[in-house]
């Protein structure tokens, strides 16, 4: 699956770790976050980065204390028509200041990632969607009516010089 992470197509140095399987030695890896939360020390040991997976069910207000150390969260969309990563992602940024990697995996399709991208994602991980055509579903609207996490000046605050 290609990764596109700002705008191009990067390699995926990490690795997701299911519950269920043993910890790699080394290498960057995701975990779910009950993992995060029942082997914590050990994990935030380990000389490597570490990241988590939110699965729609998670609430992002779990991993406050870990925000710091967590180099990727990535938050799954297990159907394009389950929402909560939206507000999950809006939570991070915007609530929770999370500045490190935010990416969405799982079902994700070229017509979700403007919205994703304006709920604070930064990386997407798709099945169908190619760089190029990522990039037009980024530029497809000059022109945003609510403020959200990526910080465009909504229309009404550029007409009353509000900016």
């Amino acid at each position: 699956m290609p990764l596109i992470k700002d705008r191009r197509e990067v390699d995926d140095i990490w690795a997701y770790v299911p519950d269920e399987a043993a910890l790699s030695p080394g290498g960057c890896i995701t975990v779910s976050l009950a993992r995060l939360r029942s082997e914590t020390e050990m994990l935030l040991a380990r000389n490597t980065e570490i990241g988590v997976r939110l699965e729609p069910a998670d609430d992002p207000h779990e991993l406050e204390e870990f925000l710091d150390r967590l180099a990727l969260i990535e938050i799954d969309f297990p159907k394009y028509t389950d929402g909560r990563g939206y507000s999950q992602a809006q939570l991070l940024r915007r609530r929770l200041g999370y500045e490190g990697e935010l990416r969405a995996v799982g079902h994700v399709l070229r017509d979700q990632i403007l919205y994703m991208n304006r709920s604070g994602f930064d990386a997407f991980e798709t099945e169908r969607a190619e760089l190029p055509s990522v990039l037009d579903a980024l530029e497809e609207y000059s022109a945003v009516y609510q403020p959200a996490a990526d910080e465009r000046v909504p229309v009404f605050r550029r007409r009353h010089g509000k900016d």
